[in-house]
């Protein structure tokens, strides 16, 4: 179990970091995008995001028991990327 929400922290710090370094650069993004969910959507469904997370419960394709740890890894992937992105920005 805590393999999901570890794939889940790594994979949002990847996304938000390429989001925030790259200024919204639309490719670099879906590249991210595309290598956090070759790497991790076998383990953990690759949702990097609490809005598809609560849509995928929706979707009854996740269990609703997921949902708290799943958003916590997430947002705590997002703050950990900002603050890497504070520390390396020149």
């Amino acid at each position: 179990m805590i393999q999901k929400w570890l794939v889940e922290y790594f994979g949002t710090i990847l996304l938000c970091y390429v989001i925030i370094a790259t200024s919204g650069n639309a490719i670099a993004i879906g590249a991210a995008l595309t290598v956090g969910v070759l790497m991790g959507g076998s383990i953990s469904g690759s949702n990097y995001n609490p809005a598809v997370t609560i849509m995928m419960v929706y979707a009854k394709k996740m269990p609703m028991t997921q949902v708290a740890p799943y958003i916590l890894a997430q947002v705590a992937g997002a703050i950990t990327a900002y603050e890497l992105w504070k520390r390396v920005k020149m």
